[in-house]
């Protein structure tokens, strides 16, 4: 088999007969590869988080060898590789402190080696993003195979989301409603098979962003990882990428500001994380799509939540796919006038065409008819003297009664304090206080942490309170849930007004109006900034310093200002 309508990319490796062709191909040779396959047919990168200490992502090798079957039914030549696997659970001080790192592992090996185009293979949190913001710098054909969530968690009889009852539950051991060993007991039964988070946390939401974006096969958000179904699909992908090269069809082909506006619109109706606002500006930064925070709450705010999903629902992401997926949210968004029906998907067909023949098997789960979760889903920006570059919260999340909320601020100038202060029985709070963290953005912690969702106080959980305001410029996992304002910008660590506030401060919450007010006179706060000096930031590695001196404010995705854009795969200079 002998096809060259065009030279590819990878034929500058293999195509030649000179010295340089020759290293190229006879190396490969070792491996068994059959001499013909360097004859011009499309070569295929499987770009792979496989790691034992990712455990989200331990079952990608399985798929890996089923998108070789389809690259191979197809008439392409696949390739694995592996880059940067970010384990949320295990990696420290934060995986998001790596997301860019891995992003620069992703661009550079796609652009340094002989592959016309990429399957991306990701999972876990930020295996995602950095993989895709990788591929859209360099701009080949490219289709995400997402891991797929675990099946859902089952304790004592009952159906336990991970993550979600995590927090939930540690909650009620501090409170003291729960023993020690009823905690304990929920580990294995919330990670009982291969995958990622089984709710809606920030692994599943992202799978389902790339649903929406056009970058995944249909029912590659919700397919559980263990389904044979997810395999299938790998299989698909397989042959697909290796049909999209040969189309020339490039990874900005599809993802245009109509699929980001999609799947701002998608995020509301699942009752997506908080982090996905972060990761879809860096992506749309690095295919030079404009894209801000505020689009987000111009796109979102009159969505309906209507996947009724933990941690904002009841269910979980096995029986999202058994209701019928990601493309019944789509198809109900389509028929609302809600979501561009001619926005371009890998699969070959549109937006519309994909998601018509969607069907509903449990409208409690997807409610699709009757009351929705929440009647204005999304993720609200909010703006004020406290954050001027916004700040953000996920009302489907949050309690009704505390999104107009005024109340004197608790101040925690950084996670250390945080933990040495909250169950000191002298602490002077009330459930009216608003917590306020500081130094946890993406320049103070470094990275930005999942810590904005703060416990709250022990002597508070024992009388029964299960919900405060609290504000921060840190981050929180998709699977948690409270009225937690997060991503506050500029952060403390850059000056920002939230490095400010002092304990008894008045805050002015107002999530209708989209405000966040710090009650305090501009002469004070001015007088305040005279006083503030930076923090030592504790730069301990040659990384962490890049991170710092570069690393963009939340607002714009906390990507590196050297790493936006897209910068193409053009082939690089000889190495001998």
């Amino acid at each position: 088999m002998s096809e060259d309508p065009k030279k590819r990319r990878s034929q500058e490796w293999f195509g030649g007969t000179d010295k340089d062709s020759m290293i190229h191909r006879g190396w490969m040779l070792n491996q068994g590869t059959p001499p013909d396959n360097f004859d011009g047919r499309p070569v295929i990168g499987i770009c792979n988080t496989w790691s034992e200490f990712t455990p989200c992502n331990g079952h990608l090798r399985d798929l890996a060898e089923r998108v070789k079957r389809g690259v191979l039914e197809a008439g392409g030549v696949p390739f694995e590789f592996p880059v940067m696997s970010l384990g949320e659970n295990n990696i420290r001080p934060t995986a998001m402190l790596f997301r860019n790192l891995a992003s620069m592992d992703v661009e550079e090996s796609i652009r340094a080696n002989p592959m016309d185009g990429v399957v991306l293979l990701c999972g876990c949190d930020k295996t995602t993003p950095s993989l895709v913001m990788g591929a859209a710098s360099c701009d080949l054909p490219t289709i995400v195979v997402s891991g797929g969530p675990m099946l859902n968690g089952k304790l004592r009889g009952c159906d336990i989301g991970s993550g979600t009852a995590v927090w939930q539950m540690s909650e009620d051991a501090r409170a003291g409603t729960i023993l020690k060993q009823e905690l304990m007991a929920a580990e294995q039964s919330m990670s009982r098979s291969p995958g990622s988070c089984m709710t809606m946390g920030t692994a599943s939401t992202m799978a389902s962003m790339v649903e929406a974006l056009g970058l995944g096969l249909p029912q590659n958000a919700a397919t559980p990882a263990v389904d044979a179904r997810r395999r299938t699909l790998s299989q698909y992908a397989g042959r697909r990428i290796v049909d999209m090269v040969r189309e020339d069809i490039k990874m900005s082909d599809i993802v245009t500001r109509k699929s980001f506006e999609n799947a701002i619109r998608v995020n509301a109706a699942i009752g997506g994380s908080t982090n996905a606002i972060l990761h879809l500006i860096a992506i749309a930064g690095r295919l030079e799509v404009p894209l801000s925070s505020q689009d987000w709450d111009a796109f979102g705010r009159d969505v309906p939540t209507i996947l009724n999903l933990q941690p904002s629902g009841q269910y979980l992401m096995e029986d999202f796919y058994y209701a019928g997926g990601l493309p019944i949210v789509m198809r109900h968004l389509l028929e609302s006038g809600l979501l561009h029906g001619d926005a371009a998907t890998v699969s070959g067909m549109s937006v519309a065409e994909q998601v018509s023949d969607a069907e509903n098997f449990n409208p409690d789960v997807i409610r699709t008819e009757g009351a929705p979760l929440t009647e204005s889903g999304g993720i609200a920006v909010l703006e004020g003297n406290l954050a001027p570059l916004g700040a953000v919260i996920k009302p489907s999340a949050a309690s009704p009664e505390l999104m107009q909320h005024t109340g004197p601020a608790v101040v925690f100038e950084d996670i250390d304090d945080y933990k040495s202060r909250i169950d000191d029985p002298a602490l002077d709070v009330t459930p009216d206080s608003i917590l306020v963290l500081k130094n946890c953005g993406p320049k103070g912690y470094p990275g930005m942490a999942e810590v904005g969702n703060m416990g709250l106080p022990a002597k508070l959980l024992q009388q029964g309170v299960r919900d405060m305001v609290r504000i921060s410029d840190a981050r929180m996992s998709g699977t948690a849930f409270g009225t937690v304002i997060l991503h506050a910008a500029p952060e403390a660590a850059a000056g920002g007004p939230i490095a400010l506030v002092q304990t008894g401060d008045q805050i002015a919450v107002d999530v209708e109006n989209r405000r966040l007010e710090l009650k305090v006179s501009e002469d004070e706060l001015a007088r305040r900034r005279e006083d503030w000096l930076p923090r030592d930031l504790h730069m301990i590695t040659g990384y962490q310093r890049l991170y710092i001196n570069h690393v963009l404010q939340a607002d714009r995705g906390a990507d590196f200002d050297i790493l936006v854009g897209r910068r193409g795969a053009d082939v690089p200079k000889e190495s001998h």
